[in-house]
């Protein structure tokens, strides 16, 4: 209890610590959902979010400390604190599931990782400091704007930046971790499936039923044509193209293959739709899922259609009889099962939304 009354002394008053979880947990959503768009730096994104953990960390420690006698003597329960206990216990086990995969641990789960386990609860924990807020929310008070409470919260910062700092640094020991986050598929699973030394993923509930390639065509369309439709045997032909290029799963792995396929840009050539690129501005590639992914004509261009990895066919769950590998995107932007690939003057601005819905029957 003497350890307990020293940390009620240093902490900041209760509702700027209360404001500043808040403000911490929004910040590390924020962060931990852009890491996956591309939309900024992954890098930046990464070390913001570990920051804002971390110095989340120190900010429960004080708000625990403040709270464990309450919680302690059932007596001074009411009806909104089992929905507390319940927010810290998912809380802490994001935390402690972030740190440890980020240190370079790993306890799968089935086909999930440690990571994927931190993304779950931190999503969790959503709905339920929504309800936590709702019975224990309360506006700060002036006093509670304090310099001493700036410069408390601020020495919290720091020592989260330092902390993450010293994390990076033993992270390093253990193997090579991309900025994103995602380590050597070796360090995560040993499995080699469908002609790939990587693990078999799928987006949300993209799952379709192997493909029959004999009846399977791709269909690439022009801004105000039909195009042309090309089948398997013939993909296959017009397929001399070798990308060697990373395959980075949101799942927290990353892999390093060879593809081979056609140059997307050879590809809108020899279907006739070459014309009508000076008015496209985009390549949108859509999956026999429903789901799909559009890319500035210039990048598109330079992307692979693949048909193989390391010289054997694209096996059905790594996305055959097709599929985009684009260098520099997140994997799940790397569509699977290609069905069709057109022209627009315009992105596609339903295709996030997509992502969570394709494949549903």
């Amino acid at each position: 209890m003497r350890g307990s009354s020293r940390l009620r002394r240093l902490a900041p008053p209760p509702r700027a610590v209360d404001w500043a979880i808040l403000v911490a947990v929004a910040s590390a959503v924020a962060t931990g959902l852009l890491a996956w768009t591309g939309w900024l730096p992954p890098a930046l994104l990464v070390d913001l979010h570990g920051i804002v953990g971390l110095t989340l960390a120190g900010l429960l420690v004080f708000k625990f400390a403040r709270v464990a006698k309450r919680v302690l003597d059932r007596r001074a329960w009411d009806r909104a604190t089992p929905i507390s206990i319940l927010l810290g216990v998912v809380a802490v086990a994001a935390l402690v599931s972030g740190a440890f995969w980020g240190l370079g641990g790993n306890v799968p789960i089935g086909p999930w990782t440690t990571l994927n386990a931190h993304v779950g609860l931190g999503l969790l924990a959503i709905p339920i400091l929504l309800v936590h807020l709702r019975a224990r929310l309360r506006l700060p008070s002036r006093t509670d704007a304090s310099r001493r409470s700036a410069l408390r919260l601020g020495g919290l910062l720091v020592a989260g930046t330092i902390a993450w700092r010293l994390s990076e640094a033993v992270a390093a020991l253990g193997g090579t971790i991309r900025d994103t986050g995602s380590k050597p598929t070796g360090e995560l699973y040993d499995t080699e499936t469908e002609g790939g030394s990587f693990p078999v993923t799928s987006w949300v509930a993209d799952d379709p039923d192997p493909i029959d390639r004999s009846d399977w065509s791709l269909t690439v369309a022009g801004l105000d044509s039909e195009g042309s439709e090309l089948g398997y045997d013939e993909l296959l032909a017009a397929a001399g193209d070798e990308r060697r290029a990373t395959l980075d799963c949101t799942s927290g792995w990353y892999t390093v293959q060879n593809w081979q396929g056609i140059r997307v840009g050879d590809l809108l050539d020899q279907a006739g739709v070459d014309a009508e690129a000076a008015d496209a501005r985009w390549v949108r590639f859509v999956s026999v899922t429903g789901y799909r992914w559009s890319l500035p004509i210039a990048e598109a261009r330079e992307a692979l259609l693949s048909t193989a990895i390391d010289g054997s066919p694209l096996g059905h769950g790594h996305g055959g009889p097709a599929r985009l590998v684009a260098p520099g995107r997140r994997g799940f932007q790397w569509v699977k099962w290609v069905e069709r690939v057109e022209l627009r003057r315009d992105p596609d601005p339903a295709q996030w939304a997509v992502t969570l819905v394709s494949g549903f029957d």
